[in-house]
């Protein structure tokens, strides 16, 4: 099992000026420690369980895009994108641009979208659950159809449109990047991953809930004709031991989820900086589980 590492919080000590720095140190230590994953959050507020919406919090492809910059082996991505804050074309390319200037390390996370607060609170549109779940839909189908040499437009959706699907210098992923859809909904995101995704992200209550999950996912790859062992399993561990440091506790919570195919958990300490925490506790992590699957 590999490990990833879910970057949340940017309340640093040393306040703005000390983030990007932080960040750099970041990565650096995650590619030491053997971290096959960083992502951030996608967000515009910070959460209420990390501080609320008065506390730090990064825009999320230029936090990766200043990522790839001091990392050169580890995947990237957003966990997960919101699907209403960015037009799909424009989000289809700045996956892109991120792939091209990370030499192919660009995962595309992104689910349906849920915080209404940043929404009213920036002014950008929330429509209902119902309408969102149709615009993500939507707009995979606009990235893949972007991400196709062959095809470069137009496209008619109910709630698209797009003249010309142009996208120019093409990924370096081959043959796109990773496309991760994050959430557990039964009837309509895992649905979602069977027919668009490379990748699903969970965040699980316990190995038994996991474990129906992906029963609920492969019954979903046997009704559209898909390979349930072509889509990468991941899970994020919210357990408090990553924050708190207690190792083997940690260790003993992921174990229960050998035997069920994942491939990677992502770890999400709530700290205000990871670069130390890496080599102290991500790097024994990675040891532990290489050999568990």
């Amino acid at each position: 099992m590999r490990v990833g590492v879910h970057i949340n919080r940017f309340d640093h000590p040393g306040g703005g000026p000390a983030i990007g720095p932080e960040l750099a140190a970041t990565g650096a230590a995650a590619e030491a420690a053997g971290v096959r994953w960083l992502s951030v959050m996608d967000h515009w507020f910070q959460m209420e369980f990390n501080g609320g919406a008065e506390a730090p919090m990064m825009e999320a492809y230029t936090t990766l895009g200043y990522l790839a910059a001091h990392t050169s082996r580890v995947r990237l991505g957003a966990l997960v994108t919101g699907v209403t804050y960015r037009y799909p074309g424009l989000l289809a390319k700045i996956t892109t641009t991120l792939d091209v200037l990370s030499g192919g390390r660009a995962t595309l996370g992104i689910g349906a979208a849920w915080y209404d607060r940043e929404h009213h609170g920036l002014g950008v549109p929330y429509p209902a659950l119902a309408e969102r779940f149709e615009r993500l839909e939507e707009t995979l189908r606009i990235c893949l159809q972007m991400w196709d040499p062959h095809s470069d437009g137009p496209f008619e959706g109910r709630h698209y449109r797009l003249a010309e699907t142009l996208c120019v210098p093409a990924p370096v992923s081959s043959p796109h990047p990773e496309i991760m859809i994050g959430g557990g909904g039964e009837r309509k995101t895992l649905r979602l991953v069977a027919r668009y995704a490379d990748a699903c992200n969970i965040i699980p209550s316990s190995p038994e809930e996991m474990r129906h999950k992906l029963k609920v996912l492969r019954g979903h790859c046997e009704s559209v004709g898909r390979d349930y062992d072509g889509i990468r399993k991941t899970f994020v561990y919210t357990g408090e031991h990553t924050t708190t440091g207690d190792l083997d506790a940690c260790l003993r919570d992921i174990e229960g989820y050998a035997g069920l195919g994942v491939d990677t958990v992502v770890l999400a300490p709530r700290l205000p900086g990871t670069a130390a925490w890496m080599e102290r506790f991500a790097a024994p992590v990675v040891e532990r589980l290489a050999g568990l699957d």
